[in-house]
């Protein structure tokens, strides 16, 4: 899928009618992931183009992986597939937010767990510290990843 170049005229971007992603210099843009059912946080990733016409046109997420260099499918190995429920994107067309359905263990983590937001960031004796929620991973990565988790 093709997307048109953004329009000039910040008017015609930030109201007009055509989705016009505006990728950034790697070629993409920011996805904020939401649980559909719960509004959760979920994950942030990031599409470029060919995972953004695919996640368009078969209702299923796909993303860029930056360290793997890669098109990813989520849950293609874990069988936690995000289904697109609603995808919105922000006044200037330089991120995307999927409200997802996740199948399988609705785990979206590689760690096992449902959301990869599972730690606080606290400061503490002048140092930021994370500290972990208390969330259980659903499922074992070693044993649906291998070593690749």
């Amino acid at each position: 899928m093709e997307f048109p170049a953004p329009p000039a005229d910040k008017g015609q971007l930030e109201e007009g009618a055509a989705f016009s992603p505006r990728f950034d210099r790697d070629g993409l843009v920011t996805a904020i992931v939401t649980d559909a059912r719960d509004g959760t946080l979920l994950m942030v990733a990031h599409m470029n183009a060919t995972a953004l016409g695919l996640t368009l046109e078969t209702g299923i997420a796909h993303y860029w992986s930056r360290s793997r260099g890669t098109l990813w499918k989520k849950g293609e190995t874990s069988g936690n597939l995000q289904r697109v429920v609603e995808m919105r994107t922000d006044c200037d067309q330089d991120a995307v937010w999927l409200k997802v359905e996740v199948a399988g263990h609705d785990a979206t983590c590689h760690t096992g767990r449902r959301s990869c937001f599972y730690r606080t960031i606290i400061l503490q004796d002048g140092e930021a510290r994370l500290v972990d929620d208390g969330t259980r991973p659903q499922f074992d990565p070693s044993t649906v990843y291998g070593d690749k988790a």
